[in-house]
């Protein structure tokens, strides 16, 4: 991408207003010294001594960090957290981004999404993170809190040119964005085609409807039920693309960023990174460049070109998810 349009589209950015619908997480990160290593006097079991706690927003949580990274106009999240302490934490760290909150809500009945992560952490060496432990609401999301939920994604779609929707929870059911949930998304979709839709999911990318989606290589071929390895990416990308009537951008990893129209599929080349690398959360940071990109006038090879770029500045973040700002997308694309 030549400078002059990358300058001409992420100056856009700055004039963009921006809402996120799905699961925020709270990824809480537990720093380990292995040298305070013990013994338990009472089991017997090794004690892991934690010498700083980090927590920052993931999941959906992380999305937003890498959209707040780019700069728009206002940015708001709808969804839930329990009434916690995680939640208590993930609303500090949301707002600390400058996340708009008046659509987020907090429910007693829920817990806070969070992925618990011990991480050992030597001097000079990588962190090396240990088995991770998850909570999250393991029943399903009450018809009344899906009201409140759409009532509130209604309100915030007024009032923005771009919807980001990220399903992580792996049971859908038990989640923001369930079906009745996905259902008004395609709606709202459907009735404000000038604005920007897009969504990512876990397991069920396959229950959106009618907005662009964002999917990697296995998302694509479990799809299909096709084996991985061996498939023609690219056929399938535009299948789905044609079936879908939007656009459908599919993450190769270091291979780059295919995107698919449903008549044609462009390929973005993979930016060759030296080790050590970390893809944790570098498909968020794809995913909100290139929402911001499309609202901002980019073609979608454009979006996806930028998304590639800010996928490779996040894979070199080690041992946390990460951002990438438009600064950095700039330095990664004049190599």
């Amino acid at each position: 991408m030549k400078a002059e349009r990358f300058k001409k589209i992420t100056s856009g950015y700055r004039a963009i207003r921006v809402v996120l619908i799905g699961d925020v997480a709270l990824d809480r990160y537990l720093h380990i010294d292995p040298a305070l290593a013990e013994t338990s006097l009472e089991t017997g079991l090794p004690v892991h001594n934690v010498v700083a706690v980090r927590p920052q927003p993931g999941a959906g949580g992380n999305v937003l960090a890498n959209l707040a990274a780019l700069g728009p106009k206002t940015l708001m999240a709808v969804g839930f957290s329990g009434d916690d302490g995680e939640g208590l934490e993930l609303r500090r760290a949301l707002e600390g981004m400058g996340v708009d909150l008046r659509h987020f809500l907090v429910r007693p009945d829920r817990a806070t999404f969070t992925y618990t992560k011990p991480i050992i952490v030597r001097p000079g060496r990588p962190p090396e993170e240990l088995s991770r432990l998850d909570i999250r609401s393991r029943t399903p999301t009450p018809a009344a809190l899906e009201d409140d939920i759409i009532a509130g994604l209604r309100a915030a779609v007024a009032k923005t040119d771009v919807v980001v929707a990220m399903d992580q929870v792996p049971e859908p059911a038990n989640g923001v964005l369930t079906r009745r949930v996905k259902a008004e998304v395609a709606a709202l979709a459907r009735r404000f085609p000038k604005k920007v839709f897009i969504a990512d999911s876990r397991t069920s990318i396959g229950d959106f409807a009618d907005v662009r989606i964002k999917v990697n290589r296995s998302e694509l071929a479990r799809h299909f039920g096709a084996a991985e390895e061996g498939a023609n990416l690219s056929a399938l990308a535009e299948r789905w693309s044609s079936d879908l009537g939007r656009q459908v951008f599919v993450t190769l990893g270091a291979d780059g960023v295919l995107v698919a129209d449903g008549r044609r599929v462009a390929r973005i080349e993979g930016i060759p990174l030296e080790p050590p690398i970390d893809s944790c959360g570098a498909g968020d940071s794809v995913l909100a460049s290139i929402a911001m990109a499309l609202a901002a006038g980019a073609t979608p090879a454009e979006a996806a070109e930028l998304g590639n770029a800010a996928g490779a500045v996040t894979s070199k973040r080690i041992g946390t998810t990460g951002t990438a700002t438009v600064t950095e997308l700039a330095a990664v694309l004049a190599r």
